[in-house]
């Protein structure tokens, strides 16, 4: 079986490729990289609230769409392309008022030139709380 990820993927080089953006803002953070999975933890508070205080769906699909990409450019081996999102969709399951979520995007689909991605996110309690399913275009670098 053809490995999913390159092998120089870690934790600490996806977390410092996210430094001043919106990712570190909501303070986003990358836990975990598996053999067919990438994982991230978001807390949820003042950041990722809306008015009502419960977690944001954009929030939520902010999550989602941070994993599907990160996930999707760690398999390209040509530094001549980089990953799009083309389509995002969402399912908000459960709310949830404090604390963390975890989201695991996982691989539907890995083309030459798409890519299909399904991220689960989960509280604390492991108790899915958003399901997103995200279409990434493989393009040539401008």
């Amino acid at each position: 079986m053809k490995r999913l990820f390159n092998p120089d993927i870690t934790i600490e080089k996806l977390n410092v490729f996210s430094h001043n953006t919106m990712i570190e803002h909501l303070g986003i953070e990358v836990t975990g990289v598996g053999e067919d999975f990438i994982e991230a933890k978001m807390p949820v508070d003042h950041r990722t609230h809306q008015p009502y205080g419960l977690l944001h769906g954009g929030a939520s699909v902010a999550l989602a769409e941070t994993l599907g990409s990160l996930a999707a450019q760690c398999t390209l081996d040509d530094p001549n392309k980089y990953c799009v999102g083309l389509e995002i969709n969402a399912n908000h399951i459960k709310s949830i008022k404090s604390g963390f979520v975890t989201g695991t995007a996982r691989p539907i689909h890995v083309g030459q030139r798409t890519h299909v991605w399904e991220i689960r996110i989960t509280n604390e309690q492991k108790e899915l709380v958003c399901v997103s399913r995200i279409t990434m275009a493989v393009i040539d670098k401008l």
